[in-house]
């Protein structure tokens, strides 16, 4: 026998999961060089050279890079878009 919850304790529960901000993170793979990753960065996010080859650097040493923070359907977008360009990404809340 299970026990409901009151409908307003899931909306408390939804509302937190979804409060944000959100995170876009790409992801190191044994794929894609660095110079089209850097390019990815630029083209997509238009960010300037420097700033395109230091999180490319962080995806290559550290294993990962936060490249966009904002909303989640935001940043869900990003992530799709970095799939789209063969990228592995994907989307967490900032501080987890």
């Amino acid at each position: 026998m299970s026990t409901a919850m009151p409908l307003e304790d899931v909306a408390l529960d939804l509302r937190a999961s979804t409060s944000g901000p959100w995170e876009t993170v790409v992801w190191n793979d044994p794929v894609n060089l660095m110079s089209y990753v850097v390019h990815v960065f630029r083209e997509y996010f238009g960010y300037p050279r420097e700033q395109a080859e230091r999180l490319m650097l962080a995806v290559h040493h550290d294993g990962h890079a936060v490249v966009s923070e904002g909303s989640r359907e935001q940043m869900e977008l990003h992530a799709q878009a970095m799939h789209d360009y063969g990228l592995w990404a994907t989307v967490r809340e900032v501080g987890t």
